[in-house]
């Protein structure tokens, strides 16, 4: 959910929330659900199964970086202004704790949002508030022809 070319990002992922429209196919193929979105916070929920797996059977890291840039990006997305759009620029991820199955909620929220570049920042946790990932992203907000895909 990174780059789009809707006049009001935070009108059409309010929308998402509220059933109006589907999830971005992404959200579809990995499985997470966006359960809350507005004022530079976003919450995803997301149960890992036998199919996010690496090899070693526990929960690929990869999995770990979309949802946690998906809730970046819908919590950055939250504070743009009509007919603004982002990119992320940046993404950091440190994996504190091993994962094997179960439901984890990543938690996304602004730290810092300037004119042209924000810091974002992304816990995510177990079913018992413990910290399996920390994640921080830089994203570029993207105004006028850039806001189109131009």
């Amino acid at each position: 959910m990174n780059e789009r070319s809707n006049p009001n990002l935070p009108h059409q992922i309010q929308m998402m929330l509220n059933g109006s429209i589907p999830p971005p196919p992404i959200a579809n193929l990995i499985g997470f659900k966006l359960v809350s979105f507005g004022s530079g916070q976003a919450v995803i929920e997301f149960e890992a199964g036998e199919k996010h797996a690496n090899p070693m059977g526990t929960l690929h890291g990869g999995v770990l970086c979309d949802i946690s840039d998906a809730v970046m990006g819908m919590a950055y997305a939250s504070t743009l202004k009509e007919g603004e759009s982002f990119t992320t620029l940046e993404l950091k991820i440190n994996f504190l704790k091993p994962f094997w199955k179960g439901k984890l909620r990543a938690e996304g929220s602004v730290v810092n949002g300037g004119k042209s570049v924000g810091l974002v920042m992304c816990d995510v946790l177990d079913e018992k508030g413990r910290l399996i990932a920390r994640v921080s992203s830089t994203c570029m907000t993207l105004k006028g022809q850039q806001a189109e895909g131009r």
